[in-house]
């Protein structure tokens, strides 16, 4: 029997038609619940946090600590996973168990701290081809090579479609959005990681994302979740709102 939970890190606020380029402002006029009284959609950052049998499980890390604006107005806050996580009864050492669904930078952010990993119990694992991808195609959205690639080059852990990594914890390899992103079936939920980022996508699944490494896969995976589990079950952390 498996328990999941969302631990809030943070938030991003950006233009709707940033975020989803082949949009336009009369797209989002059906959505304006999801955007702040400046226009911008709001999108939660964290983790999940899955109890499963005698495991305490992450996906995902949040933004870490953060705290800044763009140029183009968008706002990105992190920094809350840890006290979150101890106001659910959860200290680091206690979580043996980090999941990846991908490596872009809002999903790794707490992954060490002065070189250290936070959670140094865990094993750490992701999809092998997310992996070898960052290895050698840098990116301003992808992970910092000091602060997760070095640091868990003697820790990490691959994983395939398939794999059970604990009681009740499947991997569904969902690629598109990166080249090995994967979602994580838990008991009945199913956490999304990147393959939905709004729940405008929900009504409309053909709207992809401006970092989609490949538009077309990632939409593939965004109907083969929702064609084969529904949108009920689906644990999407950008759909929350802090």
């Amino acid at each position: 029997m498996s328990s999941v939970a969302f631990i809030p890190d943070g938030e991003v606020r950006a233009r709707p038609t940033d975020l989803f380029p082949a949009t336009t402002p009369a797209d989002w006029q059906a959505h304006a619940d999801l955007l702040d009284t400046s226009g911008r959609l709001v999108a939660g950052v964290g983790s999940f946090l899955v109890r499963s049998g005698d495991h305490i499980a992450l996906v995902d890390l949040g933004l870490g600590e953060l705290d800044m604006e763009t140029p183009a107005g968008a706002s990105y806050r992190g920094g809350d996973l840890i006290a979150n996580l101890a106001a659910a009864g959860v200290a680091p050492v206690a979580v043996d168990l980090v999941v990846y669904t991908h490596l872009h930078r809002d999903h790794v952010g707490w992954t060490s701290s002065d070189g250290l990993l936070t959670f140094a119990n865990a094993r750490h694992v992701v999809h092998e081809d997310e992996w070898e991808h960052w290895q050698h195609n840098p990116s301003p959205v992808g992970p910092d090579r000091r602060t997760v690639l070095d640091v868990l080059r003697d820790r990490i852990e691959f994983c395939a479609d398939g794999d059970e990594l604990a009681d009740g914890l499947r991997v569904i390899a969902t690629p598109g959005h990166t080249p090995g992103h994967l979602s994580v079936a838990a008991g009945s939920v199913v956490i999304a990681g990147d393959v939905l980022h709004s729940p405008a996508q929900l009504h409309h699944p053909d709207w992809c994302f401006g970092s989609d490494h490949d538009p077309v896969r990632a939409a593939a995976s965004r109907r083969l979740l929702l064609d084969r589990y529904g949108p009920d079950v689906l644990a999407c952390g950008h759909f929350t709102r802090c």
